[in-house]
């Protein structure tokens, strides 16, 4: 054997890296993760995010009523009506860490923006960086490349106050990237709601709120709503609820300071035993909490002055000593709603008692179920786990975000993906076929059913979405007629009982290749016809293999398919209501209306 070779460890290998460029080699320091725009928390989103907010946090000091977004493939510009980034420190302001007017309160009291940082970011991760601040008949303008400065330039200017960005997010970072409009205006309307007078201009459309946080919870029940939704808004705190008919589980959306925080926090968490300590004071009664929380729906923003974030991104509130005054607020709004409201309090009383007696009948069915999951097995079944999982604490956390879990047919679908797959962070459950239809059954129907208790406990999700342990829940099956069924049944189980795994973005499909079209020299991938045809008007004298099912592709080419190119379309809806139409047209009974679509669209 050599001798074995050491690693010089001196003064030379120690480096100093500029703010910018550690943005550049760190980012998830910053703004949690890259990603390539399939999922809401995607960087690319982030950047449009901390350009908006702090046209956000001149709106809320009182300077300008409206901003203007435009997108034209990656670039992106937003305008603010503010008061403009002080003339002589542009450059600074959006390239210099720490600096900024975020620290001084007389300036910004609730930034929404991260404290010197947020643009910063945008200009170290984006190809082409601009920022224009026009301020009292003058304007001044820098341009970056990739954080590095390439030119000034300043002026007059005939344009009214404020601040423009220009930025398009960085092909070396993000690699080939792509927007989900349905993500950008989402974030728009939470602004709008966010925001009273404000409106958000967005490639033409303009997003613009009147009532706040009721428009929220109004635009996400639609009409499903159990009985009048509450509000309740003071200087640093506004909710807004509601239950919803024949719903399972709790669905809630939480702000600081403008800041959606999608991981909750110590506001979220006062809020529901606000809600709790509210209802059980007026009926005096002591109701068990997820008795009066099943099938609420809640919004809750509140401003605080100093937050404290978990994590950069500011996903989660940390502070805890807001807790005992939201619990307080929102127990004695309730209660004045309630007594205000007979009718919506009766309404909610019945809701109550019918969870009260779900919950006990699920309990018994449920003990039945666990003793049959003991004698076949402490293992599940047809689950091959991975090592790391979400909520991971220690060494394994970031790991576990990484994690996901492919729900497959058939032993040949999942043998084919448990042969390539990463075990560290890919896990397998396998389908025995196609699961029973759950549309419009009770929670009961998964304790009955083996194959839905096991995928159930597999994930984690018995007790809620706060015990899943993937980050991502993966639809993977076959591209044919069978494996679309599968596929719908999957997620009517999802969207009947564990809604708020999909309202969390959890849920995705597995895109595979539909053809192989290849020769000797050359090998492409196709995920639809016309892409087949494409690929045969290159490739001479090709051979075309079409995939009917994940089993039908060898191993050692489906690595790629679950690997850094993974194809994946997140599972989004646009509002409960709308949900629960969706589900009854396509899944419940076979009504008129459903016949004369197959017929009109049958090929």
């Amino acid at each position: 054997m050599g001798a074995v070779v050491k690693n010089v460890y001196d003064e030379s290998k120690i480096q100093t890296l500029s703010a910018l460029e550690h943005i550049r080699t760190r980012p998830g320091m910053y703004i949690g993760r890259l990603g390539n725009g399939t999922h809401i928390d995607d960087g690319i989103y982030i950047l449009l995010k901390e350009v908006i907010d702090n046209a956000i946090d001149e709106f809320i000091m009182g300077y300008g009523n409206k901003i203007t977004i435009y997108r034209s493939e990656g670039e992106i510009r937003v305008r603010d009506w503010g008061r403009g980034i002080p003339l002589g420190k542009v450059v600074d302001c959006v390239s210099v860490i720490n600096t900024g007017a975020k620290y001084n309160d007389d300036v910004f009291q609730f930034s929404v923006g991260l404290n010197g940082v947020g643009t910063k970011a945008v200009n170290a991760l984006s190809s082409y960086f601009r920022v224009t601040s026009h301020r009292d008949g003058r304007y001044s303008s820098a341009t970056f490349e990739k954080g590095i400065l390439i030119s000034e330039d300043s002026g007059k200017s005939n344009e009214k106050n404020g601040t423009e960005v220009v930025f398009i997010p960085d092909v070396e970072r993000f690699g080939e990237y792509r927007y989900n409009e349905e993500f950008i205006v989402s974030r728009l309307n939470s602004y709008a709601y966010l925001n009273l007078g404000l409106a958000l201009e967005y490639n033409g459309h303009t997003y613009k709120s009147t009532k706040g946080l009721l428009d929220l919870i109004n635009s996400e029940v639609a009409g499903e709503e159990l009985y009048t939704i509450m509000h309740h808004k003071s200087p640093t705190l506004e909710f807004s609820l509601t239950h919803v008919v024949g719903s399972y589980g709790e669905n809630y959306f939480s702000y600081v300071n403008g800041q959606h925080t999608t991981d909750g926090g110590t506001h979220l968490s006062a809020f529901k035993e606000g809600i709790l300590k509210g209802i059980n004071e007026h009926f005096k009664k002591s109701w068990a909490p997820q008795d009066v929380r099943e099938g609420i729906v809640g919004a809750i923003a509140v401003k605080v002055k100093e937050p404290v974030f978990e994590s950069q991104t500011k996903n989660k509130l940390s502070n805890t000593e807001i807790r005992t005054a939201i619990v307080a607020e929102v127990k004695d709004a309730i209660v004045d709603f309630l007594l205000k409201n007979s009718e919506a309090a009766q309404k909610l009383n019945q809701k109550i008692i019918s969870n009260e007696t779900l919950r006990k009948e699920l309990n018994e069915v449920r003990k039945g179920a666990r003793e049959a999951a003991r004698k076949v097995s402490i293992n599940i079944p047809k689950l091959k786990d991975c090592k790391y999982h979400l909520n991971q604490t220690g060494s394994g956390r970031e790991k576990g975000e990484e994690s996901m879990i492919f729900l497959t047919e058939g032993d040949s679908a999942s043998g084919t993906i448990t042969k390539t797959r990463d075990v560290m962070t890919q896990a397998v459950f396998s389908l025995r076929g196609k699961i029973v239809n759950v549309h419009g059954k009770k929670k009961t129907e998964i304790y009955k059913n083996a194959e839905l208790y096991n995928m159930m406990v597999a994930l984690g999700i018995e007790g809620g979405v706060g015990g899943l342990r993937y980050g991502k829940v993966i639809i993977a099956t076959d591209a044919d007629t069978d494996g679309f069924h599968i596929r719908n049944l999957l997620m009517t189980y999802f969207l009947t009982y564990f809604e708020d795994l999909v309202l969390s973005r959890r849920l995705y499909i597995l895109e595979t290749p539909l053809f192989r079209v290849r020769n000797r020299k050359q090998t492409v991938y196709c995920y639809s016809e016309a892409q087949r045809d494409s690929a045969v008007a290159q490739i001479k004298g090709a051979e075309i293999t079409r995939f009917k099912g994940l089993g039908e592709i060898d191993p050692k080419e489906f690595g790629q398919f679950i690997g850094d190119d993974m194809r994946l379309i997140p599972v989004t809806v646009n509002g409960m209501s709308e949900m629960h139409r969706t589900l009854t047209f396509y899944m419940g009974s076979n009504t008129p209306e459903r016949r004369q679509f197959i017929m009109e669209n049958l090929v």
